[in-house]
């Protein structure tokens, strides 16, 4: 017997407004993400600077806003200046958290140039591991004012003009975890990313700050971490970060699917204590949440960097991802935006290569991994309001080891109130039959806009598409030799109801996109 499912959906319930810089992504000086990723001067597509153009097409299509820079562990052994003027003249260096070589050819105006040309934001990260405050002020000064100083003359010798006017901030990264070079407990860590950051505010008053949260939410210090490290940093910080990343143990392929039930009991935690904090200092500003690394990783079959041997641009955590972490990516996704009123910022970790959307060979292609479809197709069309929804509870639920029970359907609705289209992300769960599901959309009837009144139905809508991703081998990936064997596909039989309720059926273990636009629209 098929799974179902019901909800019903209102304009009036909302979420909260989908920020874009929800849809960011990654780079780090890791393995092969910049080295013969987005750069390699000898490619067939490079450009006149060595960026992979055919990269670079991907990453437009992927339809990021945003991408976090350089690091990740490595930024916490990084001197930027390393990384700036005569590329000739650049130190090669050791990196000490992935025992890499790095040549120093791509650093802080190469990378900045290269996003701006592709219309990214940049969210740069600070070392606050071996380096702290007059490193990191340096850095801003450098980047962000318009000369007449020792640190943007500089810039200006180096040939870029104009400040880059980066806005948002890193303080360090993940400073709890004993891997971290220069880890620090709460206490050391905050005071340190108070004065840093007041530093950095007093050279540009105009940037936003991200304070380090816990590396995971199985840290023995998650709670008590956060806690402390926003009683140090409270008036200088806007955003507090937090990693997870999620693969199947043991065969548990239910609870693999069911990761967005620990993202978002995750999220509601750090919410609490950020609250908690708020509570206490009788704050009026509201910290929110930057999610600035999250993905699907292997990390079981990862040897560990100790037992990295040393190498340059070598091949690291190139994991090569099937429709079941397609599923759960988008699930991930769908559980960001239901958060919407308090995550503003998230990075899916990395871009290129490394756990990465994108797939890479040196002198040779590059391809679209499965993870990269419900990405892009979130990034473009779940714009706007975020609508609270209310789940029928005789809908179908899945037995888990790790989560409990929980839905079948994981799900998400936006609303373009601009142009009145619906978007619903959804994932189906189960792995053993699809799912029938049957939306309500109450207040989206004809005539005065979305608002048709109360039990209005949906007869001024019609379904513009249903695009499935799914396959008969949950398995089944793209690489370099099939690079389109799984792709997303058009669903034929979503329909309005002559009861003008949203019927589709979505099958086992998918993501699935549904568009609906007013009639006329």
């Amino acid at each position: 017997m098929p799974h179902t499912a019901r909800f019903t959906v209102d304009p009036e319930f909302v979420i909260g407004e989908v920020d874009p810089r929800l849809y960011g992504t990654f780079v780090e000086h890791m393995g092969r993400c910049v080295y013969t990723g987005i750069y390699e001067p000898g490619h067939p597509t490079a450009d006149a600077a060595g960026f992979r153009g055919d990269v670079a097409a991907l990453v437009n299509e992927l339809g990021t806003g945003l991408v976090r820079y350089p690091g990740g562990n490595f930024v916490s052994g990084y001197h930027w200046e390393d990384g700036v003027g005569p590329v000739a003249e650049r130190p090669r260096r050791l990196d000490l958290a992935w025992r890499s070589v790095e040549s120093n050819e791509v650093g802080t105006n190469e990378f900045l140039t290269w996003a701006r040309g592709l219309g990214l934001e940049p969210m740069m990260a600070v070392n606050l591991g071996t380096r702290g405050i007059d490193a990191a002020r340096a850095l801003v000064e450098y980047v962000n004012h318009p000369g007449g100083t020792a640190w943007s003359d500089l810039r200006i010798k180096h040939g870029v003009a104009e400040p880059h006017g980066v806005r948002l901030w890193c303080l360090g990264n993940e400073m709890d975890g004993p891997w971290q070079t220069g880890h620090k407990s709460a206490r050391e860590y905050g005071r340190l990313a108070a004065e840093a950051g007041k530093a950095m505010h007093q050279v540009d008053p105009s940037i936003e700050l991200v304070a380090c949260g816990s590396s995971n939410a199985q840290m023995p210090t998650f709670g008590t971490w956060e806690r402390e490290v926003l009683e140090e940093t409270y008036d200088e910080v806007d955003y507090l970060s937090l990693h997870a990343y999620y693969e199947e143990l043991d065969g548990d392929r239910a609870s693999f699917l069911a990761s967005g039930a620990h993202m978002d009991q995750y999220i509601a935690d750090v919410v609490s204590t950020a609250d908690h904090v708020r509570a206490v200092r009788r704050a009026d500003k509201r910290i929110r949440l930057s999610f600035d690394e999250w993905n699907v990783w292997y990390a079981a079959r990862f040897p560990g960097e100790r037992n990295l041997a040393t190498a340059e641009t070598p091949r690291l955590i190139e994991d090569t991802y099937s429709v079941t972490d397609a599923a759960v990516v988008g699930s991930l996704l769908i559980t960001l935006l239901r958060h919407a009123d308090r995550v503003a910022v998230a990075c899916l970790a990395q871009l290129v290569n490394v756990i990465a959307p994108i797939r890479s060979e040196p002198a040779g292609p590059a391809w679209r991994q499965t993870i990269f479809h419900p990405f892009a197709q979130a990034a473009r069309f779940a714009r706007g309001t975020v609508l609270r929804t209310a789940a029928d509870p005789a809908g179908s639920r899945v037995e888990t080891p790790q989560h409990g029970d929980v839905p079948a359907l994981d799900h998400v609705v936006t609303y373009d109130e601009e142009s009145g289209d619906l978007t619903i992300l959804a994932v189906n769960r189960a792995q053993d039959e699809p799912l029938r599901l049957s939306v309500a959309l109450r207040g989206f009837g004809a005539g005065g806009g979305a608002r048709g009144g109360a039990g209005a139905g949906a007869d001024g809508y019609t379904v513009l598409e249903h695009l499935v991703l799914a396959d008969d081998d949950p398995d089944a990936a793209n690489t370099e030799a099939e690079p389109g064997r799984v792709l997303p596909r058009s669903a034929a039989t979503t329909r309005i109801s002559a009861d003008g309720e949203l019927e589709a059926e979505l099958p086992c273990v998918s993501w699935n996109v549904i568009r609906l636009r007013k009639r006329g629209g």
